[in-house]
């Protein structure tokens, strides 16, 4: 009979499933294979991730590219209502001169 743990798809005296064992390897002295195969399933770990976090870091840069456009754009949009207050003004110059002038001519 083989080893509880290796490869037993069911552990045969409780009936569950085996479960990896989280190691720290500056505590458990490991063997030069076991550091080896530590960092050969972490880098397939990360190699498996890697197209899902590309994909997240995409689209994470596009949205925040569309906000700064978004803020940009509104900037733009802002500075170009101020001609309205400007018209304004021009407006209110005239009003006072068209005042002084009836008070000058009355």
């Amino acid at each position: 009979m083989a080893a509880p743990g290796a490869g037993d798809p069911v552990d045969t005296e409780s009936g569950k499933a085996p479960f990896a064992q989280r190691i720290d390897p500056s505590r458990e002295k490991l063997t030069p294979a076991q550091v080896q195969f530590m960092r050969q399933v972490q880098l397939a770990q990360w190699q498996k991730m890697l197209p899902q976090r590309r994909t997240r870091n995409i689209v994470t840069g596009l949205g925040i590219g569309a906000l700064v456009l978004a803020i940009y754009g509104y900037t733009f949009y802002s500075v170009s209502q101020e001609r309205f207050l400007d018209e304004l003004e021009d407006e209110a110059k005239a009003a006072r001169a068209r005042a002084l002038e009836r008070a000058s001519g009355s």
